[in-house]
């Protein structure tokens, strides 16, 4: 199976020389309300990459092959408080993110997400959030902390627009937020996706030209595909939906860095824990190669 990497690359090809794109594992699990088990997603996610075929189909190579990906070290953060260990996070992703080479981010719960988001803006500048999620993450505070998972959109919306996608539970204040901040959040419903095909363009049109970062929070898919989170919502995304969506991002916007949050592994059941690795692997090798197309 190789050595213990995302991907189970040998040294030629997972060295942090040769690589275009570094994988950072954040075992960050504080502010969970429901099920817990988060802090445990990055390492399942790297276990099962291992088994995770190197060949794209649609691209007609092996991308982790011809560019490389290095795993760095897990950064277990500061668990003393939840700002702590944004302001960690903050700067450990200012760090990799500065290097010039692409920053996947594996969770650990969708808080640490703002710190995802604080050191590419601290790297990038202004850039606009698309966010998949089955829920709005728009409250100012919860159970007592503006860090919480539940709070993560409402901070990454101090560095620029956000588009949400595939969101199926919000309370009251979170619907009167975005009724009132429209100009700021756009919420494109899992129900109304459904009926509604021309999500896609949509996408295009928000991300054109604009540098992005992409949060992936793995309960935008249904569970009966993703049961392994800790807080599943029935009615959500399948597998083409969401890589039709990256696919979009991809094509029209500078993807910045990504992370993928929110996997709460179930022992015994692999499913999830593939999946994730899988969609980790796809959205790496749509960025690098529209990134080396571009200098070709």
């Amino acid at each position: 199976m190789g050595p213990f990497n995302f991907l189970g690359l040998d040294p030629e090809h997972s060295s942090e020389a040769a690589s275009q794109a570094l994988v950072l594992p954040v075992p960050y699990e504080l502010t969970t309300s429901y099920g817990t088990g988060t802090k445990d997603g990055p390492r399942a996610i790297i276990e099962a990459s291992r088994q995770v075929e190197f060949y794209d189909a649609e691209l007609g190579i092996e991308p982790a092959i011809e560019w490389g990906i290095h795993t760095l070290p897990f950064l277990p953060p500061d668990i003393s408080s939840p700002d702590a260990a944004i302001s960690e996070i903050q700067a450990a992703v200012r760090e990799y993110a500065g290097t010039g080479r692409l920053l996947a981010v594996l969770g650990g719960e969708h808080g640490m997400s703002v710190g995802v988001a604080r050191g590419l803006a601290d790297v990038h500048g202004e850039f606009v959030t698309v966010q998949l999620d089955a829920h709005a993450d728009l409250r100012e505070s919860y159970e007592g902390t503006p860090y919480s998972h539940a709070c993560a959109a409402r901070r990454m919306l101090e560095h620029g627009p956000i588009l949400q996608i595939g969101i199926r539970s919000l309370d009251i204040t979170e619907a009167e937020f975005l009724k009132n901040h429209s100009e700021r959040v756009t919420c494109l419903l899992a129900e109304t996706m459904q009926s509604d095909r021309t999500y896609l363009e949509q996408v295009a049109k928000f991300v054109q030209g604009r540098k992005v970062f992409l949060t992936i929070d793995l309960d935008v898919f249904d569970p009966s595909l993703m049961p392994a989170t800790g807080t599943p919502e029935p009615g959500g995304l399948f597998w083409y939906d969401v890589v039709e969506i990256i696919r979009a991002i991809v094509r029209n916007g500078d993807v910045v860095g990504f992370d993928c949050v929110e996997l709460a592994p179930i022992t015994g059941l692999h499913a999830p824990d593939f999946l994730a690795a899988k969609l980790v692997y796809k959205t790496l090798s749509l960025i690098l190669h529209k990134r080396n197309s571009a200098k070709a």
